[in-house]
């Protein structure tokens, strides 16, 4: 599935959209930490939930559980608020 990574992120990827495998969103930020390391500490806390200031995307619906399943068909998209003063 197309993946697409918010700039924040592309010191990790290299690149605005990658692909990776997955059922779940879990899935498939477990496929992407294997192929990016380091990538899914920035999206995923301790406590296994996503961060505050990460939002996910599939099918048009905003994603709050990393159990949540995909269709294979449509483009995951990862997007980081940021702030600042």
């Amino acid at each position: 599935m197309r993946v697409l990574i918010p700039s924040a992120l592309h010191a990790y990827t290299g690149s605005a959209q990658v692909e990776a495998n997955g059922d779940t969103v879990g899935a498939v930020l477990t496929d992407l930490e294997r192929q990016f390391p380091g990538i899914r500490f920035r999206m995923v806390d301790e406590q296994q939930r996503l961060r505050r200031h990460i939002r996910i995307f599939h099918a048009g619906e905003m994603i709050f559980d990393l159990d949540t399943a995909l269709r294979p068909d449509r483009e995951l998209c990862i997007v980081q608020a940021l702030s600042g003063g």
